[in-house]
């Protein structure tokens, strides 16, 4: 009879021991080891498809900051404007595709510090009549601001972009008015709506239109610059300790000159 209690005992104990540890390895989160970018790889030199592999500056930094962190880089191609609700909802950890800090974006999500300029430039046909994004307006009021747009004019824009929230403004804030901007999924879209004659201009980030330019013939940039803006890395608002360990490793980055390479790889200097 004793011997029954010893072991009943002793299987008791393990038991408790066995709980107890399962209970601990419970309230201890595993490790996150992925790193999971949502872009748009249709955006090149910043992010695009090379055969099977996604490359551009993005995807290069993107690794860099990952191995930085000790995790591995998982990327997500899905549509421009999927990216920020994406990150919000925790679907993706960070979004990164050429992406300007704004007012409204800022309102869902937080931003790193910035990484990258862009331009936003205008591609129209070689034979275009336009010397500038300044002769699509009728005139100037006394502070230089556009009075009005000129009928006819049509302006395409990869939709949820930058260049879609500028050219999509009123004229007096230089932009050419809803009714006047035509939105496509990609900016390849946009460029062959301008090649079909469905739009007068394109307005997208000054690289990528280089790279569109460059692919098609018959196009060129026009003068000028229309917009400048920074790039930055888009993480959800709760999500602080990714927020700055992200910070720390583009800190780190630029610092060695890793970030200034990865640029020059892919714009080299003029």
């Amino acid at each position: 009879m004793k011997k029954s209690v010893k072991i009943l005992s002793v299987i008791l104990a393990l038991v408790i021991v066995i709980g107890c540890f399962a209970a601990c390895g419970g309230d201890k989160e595993d490790t996150k080891t992925t790193l999971v970018m949502a872009t748009n790889a249709a955006f090149p030199p910043y992010e695009y498809v090379d055969g099977n592999e996604f490359v551009g500056i993005d995807v290069e930094i993107a690794n860099a900051i990952a191995e930085k962190l000790g995790m591995t880089l998982e990327i997500k191609d899905v549509d421009f404007g999927a990216i920020i609700g994406g990150v919000q909802s925790g679907k993706f950890d960070m979004g990164m595709a050429g992406m300007t800090v704004t007012d409204e974006r800022l309102e869902s999500v937080n931003f790193s510090t910035t990484y990258a300029t862009g331009i936003q430039s205008v591609i129209v046909p070689a034979d275009s009549e336009y010397v500038s994004f300044e002769d699509f307006y009728t005139g100037f009021d006394a502070d230089g601001n556009p009075a009005g747009v000129k009928e006819g004019i049509k302006i395409g824009v990869q939709q949820d972009t930058t260049g879609d929230i500028y050219s999509s403004d009123v004229p007096a804030k230089w932009g050419f008015g809803e009714d006047n901007v035509i939105r496509y999924k990609t900016g390849a879209d946009a460029v062959q709506a301008l090649k079909s004659g469905k739009v007068t201009a394109v307005i997208i980030d000054n690289e990528p239109a280089k790279s569109f330019v460059a692919a098609n013939d018959g196009l060129k940039i026009l003068d000028g610059e229309y917009a400048n803006e920074d790039y930055a890395i888009c993480v959800a608002k709760e999500n602080t300790e990714l927020l700055d360990s992200i910070n720390k490793a583009l800190a780190e980055l630029q610092a060695d000159g890793t970030i200034d390479t990865i640029i020059k790889k892919y714009i080299p200097a003029e």
